[in-house]
């Protein structure tokens, strides 16, 4: 195993721990992937079977692209699984780090009409950034990866229909921070709509200025996008947990 992957495993499996803290876990389902760098597009995925809390370094599952596992271990990986993310990750090379989350709030909004509006303080910062990707049943048809990867072009932020999300970023810690903006803009979206109240809209103008606005919100740090964030939660996880890093 290279340093690397090594680092990789490590990043990977304490994300996962992380995303059962924050309540993103679905039972033995969903995946986290990362690419391996290297000609031999291998990426990691959690072993089929287990819960998020149990994911850690040494059984996290190496597989080439096409599903086969390459480690020597004793677990299989989830047939959707493969067809996402060998989908994602062998049509974006920028894409290192995908996730995908059946939380409540992100398939309920979904599942939605209308999909994600852009009337709150986390929406409006996705502005022109979320693609959608029509529902085709449970995604195990190795057909249904090209369509995938037309529906989400060169954006990191793909809403299933009917189904919940898919998010990507060049790095581990970028992904979780798409995913944590992604996942909070429909939390508060949900919680808007619960109340019968009308939303207040937000100004065209005013969301399309919202990219800018993140990069000068992004020039107080020095480190590449999400690190900040994520180095806070895994040194959350650390004292709750730190049996991922095994």
């Amino acid at each position: 195993m290279t340093k690397t992957e090594q680092e990789l495993r490590v990043e990977l499996a304490a994300c996962y721990r992380i995303f059962d803290y924050l309540g993103w876990s679905e039972m033995i389902y969903n995946h986290i992937t990362v690419k391996i760098p290297g000609p031999e597009n291998h990426f990691l995925i959690n072993p089929y079977g287990l819960h998020y809390s149990e994911v850690k370094v040494s059984n996290l599952v190496k597989v080439d692209i096409n599903g086969k596992v390459i480690d020597d271990t004793p677990y299989t990986v989830s047939p959707a699984g493969m067809v996402i993310h060998s989908a994602v990750h062998e049509a974006r090379e920028d894409m290192h780090c995908v996730t995908h989350i059946h939380t409540t709030e992100g398939s309920a909004v979904a599942c939605q009409k209308e999909g994600l509006r852009h009337d709150n303080f986390y929406s409006v910062l996705l502005y022109n950034r979320v693609a959608y990707h029509d529902f085709e049943g449970i995604t195990v048809n190795p057909g249904e990866k090209e369509r995938l990867v037309e529906s989400l072009g060169n954006k990191n932020f793909l809403i299933l229909k009917n189904h919940g999300l898919l998010i990507g970023g060049s790095s581990v810690a970028e992904a979780f921070i798409n995913t944590w903006f992604l996942q909070r803009a429909c939390e508060v979206q949900v919680s808007t709509d619960s109340t019968g109240k009308t939303s207040t809209p937000i100004s065209t103008e005013i969301a399309e200025q919202s990219e800018e606005l993140m990069k000068m919100q992004s020039a107080a740090s020095a480190l590449p996008i999400g690190e900040l964030e994520f180095k806070a939660y895994i040194r959350l996880i650390d004292k709750i947990d730190p049996s991922y890093k095994d």
